[in-house]
């Protein structure tokens, strides 16, 4: 490691040819060394320490090739204790840490260490489980070093980077790469795709929540994932870019303990190259429109579907997820250009960014003892409930929220778009509710589930 680190440091200082020579201006200079850039951030990185009780069941059929399936749930279930380990950073002098969510998923107990050796308790005020980030607030915490934030939409491919973290529990660690590719929005993390800025910096299990930094120490990216075929960390890694983190960081100073993402009410696609062909489009770029629904902002400034939307606030928008990700990073109430391309000719619109409007109102019901139904919770679809579930832009009736008792038993799931009853349309929770009341021990519902039409037959 130690050629490519001199290699690229003499890059930085030498003189281009015909310059006139200059004495070195600093120590950094003159040892050739990122010891000046780690003695800056590395002390804003921490160690987390999580410990979380799940309930488990040991089956005498474990490992049976038949039976383990047909009795995974046989057994009593017991607690059982997991630890994990990760990193942060913190990124606000009255103690908000942010990290991964699935480093503090479900945690019962977290511990901060710092690099001083300072232990803290720490709890998590904000998660984001679709982004995979956290914000926690150490207990007590004064006198703390603070990593302040790059706008990650200046970061270029080829800048070198550290990734600072706790690999594998060892203690803190620093490793050095380059910006290897910018936009990277195809790869899964946790529950959701995100937009990730990737690096050729080692990150293994324990960086994850840990801080890449540019070569001023600033905050560029919160480490994330590594995608490698061996294991290793002979892979790329994957860091989530420091704008987003910083509107989560806002937004769990301001007191929201779920981070409150733009709504911008639509469907749509990246342009491939047979698409752009078919568009008449000289190259493949933006994201094309499907749909859109007739409260979002998009539809309200004049958008249409096949409407290919090609920038925002000036900065390049390619898939869906990179749009989501830079609304995200705008926040709720921003102002934004959208630059959008209509058979080929370019437009402007300027939208305001909205939460998914909960109206109409939900009215949430649940079917009470009596009926066949007995158990069953559901509310009105609006696009709050569209966005929360992650329905169709076009939804509209009335969504399963809960089952329990009957219901349970009927075969009825969370997530399921109800329909019919019997044979009687319902729109709303009240026409569930009297459909509910019928007198009759056959029963048919028709609904949506995963997209696909249903229909569940049971007697009484």
């Amino acid at each position: 490691m130690r050629l490519p680190l001199i290699l690229s440091a003499l890059l930085i200082v030498a003189a281009p040819l015909g310059a006139e020579t200059r004495v070195p201006a600093s120590q950094a200079e003159i040892t050739l060394s990122f010891a000046p850039v780690v003695k800056q951030a590395a002390p804003a990185v921490v160690n987390i320490y999580a410990t979380r009780v799940v309930e488990t069941r040991v089956s005498p059929f474990s490992g049976d090739p038949f039976f383990d399936r047909l009795f995974r749930d046989f057994g009593a279930a017991r607690p059982e204790v997991q630890n994990s380990l990760g990193s942060g950073v913190i990124v606000g002098a009255g103690g908000l840490v942010v990290s991964n969510y699935h480093v503090v998923d479900a945690a019962t107990d977290i511990t901060v260490v710092l690099q001083d050796r300072r232990e803290f308790a720490a709890e998590v005020v904000l998660a984001d489980r679709d982004n995979d980030l956290a914000v926690l607030r150490l207990k007590e915490a004064t006198d703390l070093p603070v990593l302040p934030f790059r706008d990650s939409d200046g970061v270029e491919v080829g800048e070198l980077v550290l990734a600072i973290g706790n690999p594998f529990g060892i203690g803190q660690t620093v490793s050095m790469g380059i910006v290897s590719a910018l936009a990277r929005s195809s790869i899964s993390v946790g529950d959701g795709r995100g937009y990730f800025l990737q690096t050729d910096a080692a990150i293994n299990p324990g960086n994850s929540g840990g801080a890449l930094v540019d070569a001023q120490g600033r905050l560029v990216g919160i480490n994330t994932a590594i995608l490698t075929q061996s294991g290793g960390s002979n892979g790329v890694g994957f860091a989530i870019p420091s704008n987003l983190v910083r509107a989560v960081v806002a937004q769990a100073e301001a007191g929201a303990t779920r981070f409150q993402r733009p709504w911008a009410g639509v469907n749509g696609q990246a342009v491939d190259g047979a698409l752009a062909e078919s568009l008449g489009l000289p190259r493949p770029e933006g994201v094309i429109l499907s749909d859109l629904h007739p409260e979002s902002p998009l539809a309200k400034a004049g958008l249409q579907p096949g409407d290919v939307v090609v920038a925002l606030d000036g900065a390049p928008v390619n898939s869906p997820q990179e749009m989501i990700f830079r609304m995200s990073a705008r926040g709720v109430g921003a102002q934004v250009e959208l630059g959008y391309l209509r058979k080929g000719k370019e437009r402007q619109a300027r939208i305001t960014l909205i939460a998914p409007p909960d109206t109409p109102a939900r009215d949430p019901r649940r079917i009470g003892p009596g009926s066949a139904l007995e158990g069953l919770e559901v509310a009105r679809i609006n696009p709050a409930v569209i966005a929360e579930w992650g329905l169709p832009m076009q939804a509209e009736g009335v969504i399963v929220t809960g089952v329990q008792a009957w219901a349970a038993q009927a075969g009825l799931s969370p997530g399921d778009v109800v329909l019919a009853i019997n044979g009687e349309r319902v729109a709303t929770p009240a026409d569930v509710e009297r459909a509910a009341r019928a007198q009759t021990r056959s029963w048919a519902i028709d609904l949506i589930r995963n997209g696909q039409p249903l229909r569940l037959r049971f007697r009484v």
